[in-house]
């Protein structure tokens, strides 16, 4: 039989009026006259749900893991803004991710800010790619966070090497590179540029995310599946529009391409070579080529300077096409880039340039 709930006295006492209007008390109840007895009873009602409200919430809260009820995110450096669409396609609403290289900026020549070196010392993970600021800046990160866990997605990617100046045609420029060995050459770092390459990025980056976070590792799989067949998907895209391409040799300003161009079947002729601009000499071997090779458009990235490109542009009746490899729309921007060379080759056809 269900027990009746009962008041402490001094409740009791406290919502009874003071002029006798109580009649009897017992161990078990209290009688009241009936219009004070309605007025405890509706009391005592909701003074039971709150309780019980109570309860059910705390019990509610001590059943939660211990990973949802302190609930932050994992606090993720990358290097460029790709890196941390990439990141954030992955960890999503798990991480908190910054791009060490501000948009718009040139990662060649960037110095992060003292509030980056700042959240840097609070960070939990950097995913590195290979680029020539990070060995530049890592000792001195790893001096604000020595407990940093920093990983390269790069490893285990065969790195191409960044063209020199094209020069098979121009046997007066060779002198420029006769000294450098393979090894002494750069690794091209834009391993981004290549869709398939970034299912190999993204594998690395739940695989780590997962065993920081195993709570959660379930859910960058799945992240992780539906990030691959998307990049799949573009990359037969891509295939199917370039490989009726006529015209296959790119002429670029900074050799950020390299990928792209291997993974098509097409070829980078740069203008710049290891950050340097070409003197005249070689700019004059560079406007021969493009109208010898019926160049129609060179690319440019924003971030560089685009004089050189304008030059060559405007001797051989072209222009330059400014395309961001740094953007964090990375679909949008790699689908940008097709547009751009399909319609090139297909106003060269229709003029048969």
């Amino acid at each position: 039989m269900k027990q009746p709930f009962r008041v402490p006295t001094s409740t009791a006492t406290a919502c009874v009026p003071a002029n006798g209007a109580v009649a009897e008390a017992s161990d078990d109840l209290i009688h009241l006259e009936p219009t004070y007895r309605l007025h405890l009873t509706v009391y005592l009602t909701l003074t039971e749900v709150a309780m019980h409200r109570y309860v059910v919430t705390f019990i509610f809260l001590l059943c939660l893991p211990a990973t949802l009820l302190s609930a932050e995110p994992i606090r993720v450096f990358v290097t460029v803004l790709p890196q941390q669409t990439f990141v954030e396609q992955i960890g999503g609403e798990h991480v908190q991710v910054e791009a060490l290289v501000n948009a718009g900026s040139n990662p060649h020549a960037y110095e992060p800010t003292p509030g980056q070196m700042a959240r840097l010392a609070q960070a939990d993970l950097y995913f590195r790619i290979g680029l020539p600021i990070e060995a530049a800046w890592m000792e001195r990160i790893r001096a604000v966070n020595p407990t940093l866990r920093v990983v390269d997605l790069s490893n285990g990617i065969a790195r191409r090497r960044l063209e020199a100046h094209d020069h098979d045609h121009e046997d007066q420029h060779a002198h420029e590179h006769e000294h450098q060995t393979e090894a002494e050459i750069e690794p091209d770092p834009h391993i981004w540029m290549s869709p398939l390459l970034v299912i190999r990025l993204t594998e690395q980056i739940a695989l780590t995310l997962s065993e920081w976070d195993p709570a959660h590792a379930a859910d960058y799989q799945a992240r992780l599946m539906q990030t691959s067949a998307e990049l799949n998907a573009l990359d037969a895209e891509i295939r199917a529009q370039l490989d009726v391409l006529q015209h296959r040799r790119l002429m670029v300003y900074h050799p950020a391409w390299g990928y792209f161009a291997d993974a098509y079947g097409l070829t980078q002729i740069p203008i710049e070579s290891e950050g340097k601009e070409p003197g005249p000499r070689y700019l004059a071997a560079l406007i021969k080529q493009a109208r010898r090779d019926r160049v129609r458009v060179i690319l440019a990235q924003p971030q560089l300077s685009t004089k050189a490109a304008q030059q060559v542009a405007r001797e051989i009746g072209g222009r330059v096409a400014v395309i961001d490899t740094l953007s964090a729309d990375y679909i949008g921007s790699l689908r940008h880039l097709v547009q751009v060379l399909t319609a090139v080759d297909s106003s060269q056809l229709d003029t048969g340039r």
